[in-house]
């Protein structure tokens, strides 16, 4: 018992009520979740293994030379063919298909709640702790509930990650159309422009620079949280490089952290070329 003269909260108790509370009544839900994710993950891994190596190396490293310039074209050539080199290419799709599927799904969720709250202050003020609670919380912290509700594999790694990465996109979509000049916006209301048409045709275009950048450090975060779900049994480099730390491999763990290395430079510069 702690020295104290008040009793001890059962807090853990509360929660692990809690916990059952939703696992009896939202398992049917839960299920259905995991299973959505499931297809999707598996069928975008699918996908992406589709077309060769060295084709699908062209195909973005002229996606590369699209958005951003010949030099991280080249780098894409360079860098995605010492990945396929090592071996690493099927961990690779694995670790992009759970990159880019976390962050679609933050952006549909997190995109809408920035806008919302850029409308209304008191949605603002509620959010806000919330966000600042997702963002100070440890990232291992996520893989608790993710591994109740959702059992091992994939989709526990994605909602983690999802959650852990999705502050950003929230915060960001919110200031950007919150710093639009006041002018403008009482402009657009003096030619009768509905809130619908005021956010359209004139504070998402001008906040888009922001949102985009909220955007990339969504995708920086769901890399970053690559090697802590493979704990829970998400596959990719994560758990290359998971291994590699247990076994003590420095080899192993030297491959598969350059091989995240490589792919977090390229997704960060095309996605900051996009938005240029």
């Amino acid at each position: 018992m702690p020295d104290t003269i008040f009793p001890q909260l059962p807090l853990g108790e509360w929660v692990e009520s809690f916990k059952n509370f939703l696992t009896d009544t939202f398992g049917v839900v839960f299920d259905t979740i995991s299973a959505v994710l499931s297809f999707i993950t598996e069928n975008f891994v699918s996908l992406l293994e589709v077309p060769p190596p060295l084709v699908l190396i062209i195909i973005i490293a002229l996606l590369s030379w699209w958005a951003v310039n010949w030099k991280i074209g080249l780098f894409a050539v360079i860098g995605l063919g010492l990945v396929n080199n090592l071996g690493y290419w099927p961990e690779m799709m694995e670790t992009l298909s759970l990159v880019l599927v976390s962050v679609v799904i933050s952006m549909l969720i997190g995109i809408p709640i920035g806008i919302w709250m850029s409308q209304k202050d008191s949605v603002q003020a509620i959010v806000t702790p919330i966000l600042d609670f997702m963002q100070t919380m440890p990232a291992f912290v996520y893989l608790i509930p993710a591994v109740v509700f959702f059992s091992l594999g994939m989709v526990p790694g994605v909602i983690a990650t999802i959650i852990f990465s999705m502050p950003p996109t929230v915060r960001l979509t919110n200031l950007g159309i919150r710093e639009v000049d006041e002018e403008l916006i009482e402009a657009s209301n003096a030619f009768g422009s509905t809130t619908g048409q005021r956010l359209t045709k004139v504070q998402i275009p001008l906040g888009m620079t922001s949102i985009m950048a909220g955007v990339n450090q969504t995708i920086m975060l769901s890399l970053s949280m690559v090697v802590i779900a493979s704990m829970v049994g998400a596959p990719g480099l994560g758990t290359v490089v998971y291994r590699a730390v247990t076994q003590v491999d420095i080899g192993s763990g030297f491959e598969g952290g350059i091989s995240l290395v490589i792919l977090a430079m390229l997704l960060d510069r095309v996605t900051q070329g996009v938005n240029k």
